[in-house]
């Protein structure tokens, strides 16, 4: 117990020390706080700035190219003609969305068919 007791003492002692270098140091800073001068600038002549427009790239169109283009130039590759089977598995789409697609590009006169279900273009 008397260990901690002067241990105690001790902090007490460095706490109240450093308490008072801070107080000290908060005045000497008051102290340092002086307004600035302002030094007045020479008057510089200014030269006239032309407007010129940035020049911005022309932004490329994007075209979507839809699902009817899609089946369109698979079918132009093949000569002999295609598949509904084959325009499913190089495009992804089902049954009937080729068949919708071949209907209006055969209404349209780009396509013909040569059998049932394989078409070639027009």
């Amino acid at each position: 117990m008397k260990n901690l007791k002067k241990d105690l003492q001790t902090v007490d002692k460095d706490l109240k020390a450093l308490s008072k270098k801070v107080e000290k140091m908060i005045v000497a800073a008051g102290k340092l706080k002086k307004p600035k001068v302002v030094k007045k600038a020479k008057a510089v002549k200014a030269k006239p700035i032309k407007n010129v427009a940035a020049k911005k790239p022309a932004a490329k169109e994007v075209t979507k190219v839809t699902a009817a283009d899609t089946v369109l130039r698979i079918i132009n590759r093949y000569k002999k003609g295609v598949g509904t089977a084959t325009l499913m598995e190089k495009t992804g789409y089902n049954q009937k969305k080729i068949a919708n697609i071949v209907f209006k590009l055969k209404k349209q006169g780009k396509i013909t068919s040569v059998g049932i279900g394989v078409y070639v273009k027009a």
